[in-house]
């Protein structure tokens, strides 16, 4: 009789890179578990993430013992209130995709985690819109889709960066008795390329 594959210690560090664990992450139920566990600080029981998610315990085991195997997730001895998962990230810190451009596995894999992290995003933003309790507009606005292009010089695209950065820096931070509204923020910022202008077309 096979034996039972034994979960493989998780790598220590926040970085996915591995073209395995990156493709771990493309299916949406793993992103959301994930996603959840770090918004709860990086580790949770089942039944919190299943109450988060609004979906029952028995329906997340089969993601997460994927992601225990793939080295994403750790599972923990059980407390008192069932299993409890951790990401291998430190306390604080939530994993981050490490890729190169071109045509490589890693990216491959990781354009398939970009496709399902807006499919999820256009739930999301789809689920909001239907609530009337959201603010639409203001200096607390929570429902928002926009899109945009634009040309910009190396100190524009590092200010980009730094505002993303930052966002994501505010996202970390961890729940408190005043921080109490859970939000999610997807984006894309890609380079386009540079089409030749038509023939009269001024150019600055």
């Amino acid at each position: 009789m096979a034996q039972p594959r034994k979960p493989r210690t998780p790598t220590s560090g926040r970085n996915v890179e591995k073209p395995r664990e990156i493709a771990l992450l493309a299916a949406p139920a793993r992103q959301e578990l994930v996603d959840t566990l770090e918004a709860l600080g990086g580790e949770a029981s089942v039944a919190t993430l299943a109450a988060q998610l609004g979906r029952p315990a028995d329906g997340l085991y089969y993601h997460l013992r994927l992601l225990v195997r793939g080295g994403l997730l750790e599972e923990l001895p059980d407390e008192g209130d069932g299993r409890r998962y951790r990401t291998r990230a430190d306390k604080g810190m939530r994993l981050q995709l490490r890729y190169r451009g071109g045509r490589n596995a890693g990216a491959a894999a990781v354009e398939k985690v970009g496709s399902s992290m807006m499919r999820i995003a256009a739930r999301d933003f789809a689920a909001a819109l239907k609530r009337s309790d959201v603010a639409t507009d203001g200096a607390e606005r929570e429902v928002w889709a926009s899109r945009s292009k634009g040309w910009v010089d190396r100190r524009d695209l590092a200010e980009i960066n730094r505002l993303l950065a930052r966002a994501l820096e505010l996202l970390q931070k961890p729940r408190s008795t005043s921080r109490d509204k859970l939000i999610a923020l997807a984006w894309v910022l890609a380079p386009l390329p540079v089409r030749p202008s038509r023939r009269g077309q001024d150019e600055d």
